[in-house]
């Protein structure tokens, strides 16, 4: 028997490749002369560089950036001659922020925007950026800073870059802002489709796993509304409804409409790299799963990407999760 063991990570709790291998223990156990072939994916979140890092060969480098409260933190990214990889979650992941810290509105996303410029000066023309599993909410203005865009009140005071000033944005300058090159580009690897506002936003469907309340969630909605009505006002080409928009609370919409970005199936650009079908073709059994598994797994999570594959080859796929919602019959659909 051939087994294909392809998951994702299951968030706080196992990195996908750990993942893989305990789900082979147990085939091993029950049918030992199985074969196991383990291929763990991401989809755009954390553990994605994980997954394709390998079969690029990229180095790992790192670089002083600010971190999500502010201080100076060193960020992996890993590099092969004018190609970078890195993902958001390294540095604002929900497993890099203590439990008792878990404020979306405070978590500050300026050392992303740090990174690319750097990335830019070291001669890199082709980036890639995981932007699923973050603990921010603040649309991306964080990104947008690091890149020397700055953010007024009324009072014409500048803010402070996270979730909590977009009540009080009222004016964007942009006359320090370092101009992207034409000969780079920016692919975002998204692990949802969701638009930046609305039931499918940013903040109504991933912020109360990043500690928001539902006040919280209401007014985070009507702020980021609000701030991209702003952005509207002063490019108009600016579109918080694109798909992916809501990626990683709101990081999306500053890639698609501060850098130029390409947005792109986070899962597509793993399964792509690593082969995965190539593979699939000759399994008996496919495995995959994520940490939760329910509604949100359709919207471009890895375990439906995985699971595309095996139908094209009527595959029998076993999704094995740490919790399975009431809703998660969505993805037999």
């Amino acid at each position: 028997m051939k087994v294909v063991i392809a998951p994702d990570s299951f968030k706080e709790s196992l990195p996908a490749n750990e993942v893989a291998e305990a789900i082979k223990r147990g085939f091993k156990r029950v049918i030992p002369d199985a074969e196991c072939l383990l291929l763990p994916v991401g989809d755009g979140g954390e553990g994605t560089v994980d997954a394709i890092k390998s079969s690029l060969g990229l180095e790992e480098k790192t670089v002083q950036v600010t971190g999500p409260f502010g201080d100076e933190v060193l960020m992996s990214y890993f590099q092969k001659r004018e190609l970078a990889l890195f993902e958001v979650a390294n540095l604002v992941g929900l497993a890099k922020i203590p439990f008792e810290k878990r404020n979306p509105l405070e978590i500050q996303t300026k050392g992303i925007g740090q990174l690319i410029l750097h990335l830019i000066e070291q001669g890199i023309k082709d980036i890639y950026v995981g932007v699923g599993g973050t603990a921010s909410n603040d649309g991306g203005i964080g990104i947008a800073s690091g890149l020397g865009y700055q953010f007024y009140d009324k009072n014409g005071i500048v803010l402070q870059a996270n979730g909590q000033s977009l009540v009080d944005i009222r004016k964007i300058l942009k006359e320090g802002v370092i101009q992207i090159p034409s000969d780079v580009h920016i692919k975002i690897l998204a692990d949802v489709t969701n638009p930046l506002c609305g039931e499918l936003g940013c903040s109504a469907v991933f912020g109360p796993q990043k500690g928001a309340t539902k006040e919280m969630v209401q007014d985070m909605d009507a702020w980021l509304n609000s701030f991209s009505n702003l952005v509207k006002e002063k490019y108009k080409d600016a579109d918080s409804t694109y798909p992916g928009c809501g990626a990683a609370g709101g990081l999306g919409y500053a890639f698609h409409n501060f850098t130029n970005s390409k947005m792109e199936s986070g899962i597509q650009i793993v399964l792509d790299e690593t082969r995965l079908e190539d593979y699939v073709k000759d399994a008996d059994i496919v495995v995959t799963g994520e940490g939760r598994l329910d509604s949100q797994t359709v919207m471009g999570k890895a375990p439906v990407g995985v699971a595309n594959i095996a139908k094209k080859y009527n595959k029998k796929v076993i999704a094995f999760s740490g919790s399975v919602t009431e809703d998660a019959g969505v993805c037999n659909e």
